[in-house]
């Protein structure tokens, strides 16, 4: 099973990246397209309302992540029976959800008129691309529902392979749709159509890999009296994905409030951009959870503790890369790509990059806590909300995007700053909390100290790189690689867990030995 599980993750490791760098050119050319062809209006639309119905996905109330955890052992078991019984049991709770879905859908429909009363597009474009996006989006609860067998399965590359296969030929129509065309309508049924075709190739697929997979609505509604415990492990969850929903899914909803639809999609350019970037690594990252499991399992402290820095130190690296990287970089490439018409107030980028260091370096705090099945803080969940709320709804009327960033960094600030770690450091670890807090001002020093010496540097570069992509990418190359090499000897020199981390690259452990 150990060979297996190896073999899996590489696997969904290979398929996931392939796809990644498959879509990422297509993503940044199908971008520049569509804005230049359908406008940055309809682009802030698309964003909003999908955004607008993922608030709604919030009734999944973490469902999926309850039965995955429960069929864990099942598929170590190769127990088929029950294996059905779950996933029929979550076909019955997702087929609930997906007719609430539905009707809360149905009624906020009838609202869209006030709510997109400023907007240049028609009222009939908004609407066929409101229940387009809902269509898609309750074929999930109707009939996909069984994918969540291959990601307990740790098969997620099959969903990858089909979903992303198709994602791909859609973009590629939509590009010339758009192009020859400049048809909304158009493109908004290929959104439609290919939803549909992933769908049925999905669960020919399963139906291949699972042959015995005996399934039903019926079945799940008369086992679910019997599978009740995944209520109760959701219900610890339910909170956590609102919370997470506030800080990561609402930004281009409060963007349209606060500011306007058009600046949803000058915004869109920025997170298209980052999220691409920040996949790669979180591609890279994906198999690690599973292994802190593993090591906490085992209650070896001192080794738990060693990785534990190890594991920050690969965050902190990252997160450094990053913040360095998109600092220099990404104004001049959304120039390059887009036009110098899309480029935001400066400050909403500095903000933005702390945000991002902040999410990309807590990364080890969380996946720790949730090795040690430290749950119990839901409170947490909703004062960060709170105080993410608050703050927003304060500071967004005077300042637009900017308050709506600093809503966020704030709350983070206070319970992702503060209170995880030193939930982690006393209900798991056991540690005295300033064992963290004077590792991470040593990793802080370093990278402050090394931002500021490489940036003069990189100032006195004589290459422009908002000339031409060719000049971006020698400047690109200029500024990132002393960057990388100095942080690295910095964190090797005074980090805790950096001399264990840079040992484990083979190359440099020869040449240490």
């Amino acid at each position: 099973m150990r060979e297996s599980r190896v073999q899996k993750s590489l696997l969904n490791a290979k398929v996931n990246l392939l796809f990644y760098f498959l879509s990422l050119g297509l993503s940044f050319f199908s971008r520049k397209i569509f804005l230049d062809c359908l406008g940055a209006e309809f682009l802030g639309l698309s964003g909003t309302l999908t955004n607008i119905l993922g608030f709604l996905s919030l009734a999944e109330m973490g469902v999926g992540t309850a039965v995955a955890f429960n069929l864990y052992k099942p598929l170590a078991e190769d127990n088929r029976l029950k294996i059905s019984e779950l996933v029929s049991v979550f076909g019955y709770l997702y087929h609930r959800i997906g007719i609430f879905i539905c009707i809360v859908s149905l009624i906020l429909s009838c609202f869209i008129p006030l709510i997109f009363k400023n907007s240049q597009i028609e009222l009939s474009i908004i609407y066929f691309a409101y229940f387009s996006i809902l269509l898609s989006s309750l074929l999930g609860y109707f009939i996909n529902y069984k994918q969540i067998l291959l990601s307990a399965d740790q098969k997620n590359y099959v969903v990858t392979k089909y979903l992303q296969s198709s994602v791909l030929i859609k973009i590629t129509l939509q590009i010339a749709i758009s192009y020859f065309y400049k048809s909304l309508v158009g493109w908004i049924t290929l959104e439609i159509i290919f939803a549909i075709l992933g769908c049925i190739l999905l669960n020919w697929k399963i139906s291949k890999e699972y042959p015995w997979l005996s399934v039903s609505v019926k079945k799940g509604q008369q086992a679910y009296p019997q599978n009740r415990q995944i209520i109760t492990y959701t219900k610890q969850i339910f909170v956590h994905k609102i919370k997470d929903f506030l800080l990561s899914q609402s930004d281009q909803i409060l963007i349209f409030a606060f500011v306007s639809l058009k600046m949803v999609a000058y915004y869109g350019n920025y997170t298209l951009i980052i999220t691409k970037i920040s996949q790669v690594f979180l591609t890279a990252m994906d198999g690690f959870s599973a292994s802190i499991g593993n090591l906490v399992a085992e209650g070896n402290k001192e080794k738990i503790i060693k990785i534990f820095w190890e594991v920050y130190c690969i965050n902190f690296v990252i997160g450094g890369f990053l913040i360095f990287s998109l600092y220099h970089l990404l104004e001049p490439f959304i120039r390059l790509w887009l036009g110098a018409e899309y480029i935001l107030d400066h400050n909403i980028l500095i903000l933005l990059l702390i945000n991002i260091f902040i999410m990309e370096t807590r990364k080890a705090v969380d996946m720790f806590n949730m090795a040690y099945g430290n749950y119990g803080d839901t409170w947490s969940a909703w004062v960060e909300g709170s105080i993410n709320i608050l703050v927003t709804i304060t500071t967004a009327i005077h300042w637009g995007i900017i308050g709506i960033l600093l809503g966020k960094i704030i709350s983070l600030f206070f319970i992702i700053v503060l209170w995880k770690p030193y939930y982690l450091f006393s209900a798991g670890l056991r540690k005295k909390i300033s064992i963290y807090w004077n590792g991470v001002f040593r990793y802080l020093t370093i990278f402050i100290l090394l931002f500021l010496l490489n940036h003069y540097i990189a100032i006195m570069i004589p290459i422009n790189p908002n000339k031409d992509f060719l000049n971006w990418l020698l400047y690109a190359i200029c500024i990132s690689i002393p960057f990388i090499i100095s942080y690295l000897i910095g964190l090797y020199i005074l980090c805790p867990g950096g001399k264990d981390l840079i040992k484990r690259i083979p190359i440099i452990n020869r040449h240490i030995k």
